[in-house]
């Protein structure tokens, strides 16, 4: 599947099929345990990412890749940073607009459309969590160096890691009817990933989260 047509059945699913269970999940609403795993390792992916860049972010400006609901919007801004936040789905990017203190609006400038286009700037650093888990090895390098080329810092994101975990559910799901599940994720090695991107810039592994139902690789490129 192609880049365009991966980011396209994204949209459908966040903008029209699960953009109430989205909203939920990333507020302090209870959910269920599993969808409470989740929760719990997305907050710690994000304290992650959010280590990978200065603690003082004034005068930086950020590239929130993926924004959803604003979680990581609201962290930059508070640390300082001019963030464009951008969204494929403009449901979520409504809600993170919502949920934004009034007191940090002027920090953050919202978007919705493709992460990668050229109409957002340039950057100092680069965040895009769990938005480039659903794309083929060749799409992430195509994304890293569209990226890279606007970007002076770094290019902080994550992939679906190859555990046997993952790979059985990716086999599983894949045997699904697509009109009956989610985007799939596709899982990635680090290594590989390293090798594919050399000529671009370098990758450094900044760890993983394992969280019940929530598996997730930290990486770092930089061009």
């Amino acid at each position: 599947m192609s880049y365009d047509a991966t980011r396209d059945r994204v949209e459908h699913y966040f903008d029209r099929t699960a953009t109430k269970v989205w909203e939920r999940l990333t507020s302090d609403a209870p959910v269920s345990r599993i969808r409470e795993t989740v929760r719990k390792g997305r907050d710690q992916m994000r304290d992650k990412l959010l280590s990978a860049l200065p603690a003082d972010l004034n005068g930086v400006r950020v590239l929130d890749a993926g924004c959803g609901a604003g979680q990581m919007t609201y962290e930059l801004a508070c640390r300082g940073a001019d963030v464009v936040a951008v969204d494929i789905s403009p449901s979520l990017v409504k809600i993170a607009e919502e949920r934004l203190p009034q007191g940090l609006q002027h920090k953050v400038t919202f978007a919705s459309g493709d992460m990668l286009s050229s109409e957002l700037g340039s950057f100092d650093h680069v965040i895009a969590m769990d938005s480039l888990i659903y794309y083929t090895e060749a799409d992430i390098r195509t994304a890293l160096a569209t990226l890279g080329e606007r970007t002076s810092g770094s290019v902080a994101f994550t992939v679906a890691p190859r555990t046997p975990l993952l790979m059985t559910m990716w086999y599983t799901g894949k045997a699904f009817p697509k009109s009956d599940r989610s985007p799939t994720m596709i899982p990635h090695g680090p290594s590989r990933l390293s090798k594919t991107v050399s000529d671009i810039g370098i990758l450094n592994d900044l760890g993983r989260i394992n969280s019940g139902f929530y598996i997730s690789q930290a990486l770092e490129f930089r061009p």
